[in-house]
């Protein structure tokens, strides 16, 4: 169980970030992080996620914690005539924030940036398979929508994770999949 994009088993396998050393939330709270969220916004160098970025719409991810610290993700992203759910686990890394793929298709890490708990989390996923990484950023959200300051804060890290302002999509809210 991983987590990240649709079209879907191909954009969520390309959905883990690949690159240098990135920070992580300080006294990450594994407690308050739990629940839903939205994901609001995503920038990656995967083709597939590139390919379908416009087409895509807000999803919901649901995050929790397993007895022995793994995060679990469950996934539902809407599609033109269904939702797609997807589950994908990840193992703790020893750093509190930081949880590593837990099979061959989730080759990577992902690491909880920042986050205030209650309205947004900024999170990187790296994916090491195949020939080349590929790299994810997302802003989640406790609410659907989110506001300009949090969009272009997200926006301001973009390149700071090796990725370009081409590569982001806004995702339009949707009543889909609740």
């Amino acid at each position: 169980m991983v987590v990240v994009l649709p079209s879907l088993a191909l954009a969520l396998l390309c959905l883990l970030p690949a690159g240098a050393e990135v920070p992580v939330q300080p006294d990450f709270d594994t407690e308050k992080f739990a629940g839903m969220w939205h994901v609001a916004a995503i920038a990656s160098n995967c083709s597939v996620f590139l390919k379908m970025k416009d087409g895509m719409k807000s999803s919901i991810t649901i995050v929790s914690f397993m007895p022995d610290g793994d995060l679990a993700l469950k996934l539902i992203w809407p599609l033109a005539d269904k939702c797609q759910k997807f589950e994908l686990l990840f193992q703790q890394s020893g750093q509190a924030g930081h949880y590593m793929g837990t099979s061959a298709q989730e080759m990577g890490d992902l690491r909880v940036m920042e986050t205030d708990y209650s309205g947004y989390a900024i999170v990187q996923e790296i994916k090491r398979s195949g020939e080349e990484p590929h790299n994810a950023l997302q802003l989640l959200a406790r609410e659907q929508d989110a506001s300009p300051q949090l969009l272009q804060k997200f926006k301001e890290l973009v390149p700071t994770v090796g990725l370009t302002q081409d590569m982001v999509a806004i995702l339009p809210k949707s009543g889909e999949c609740q």
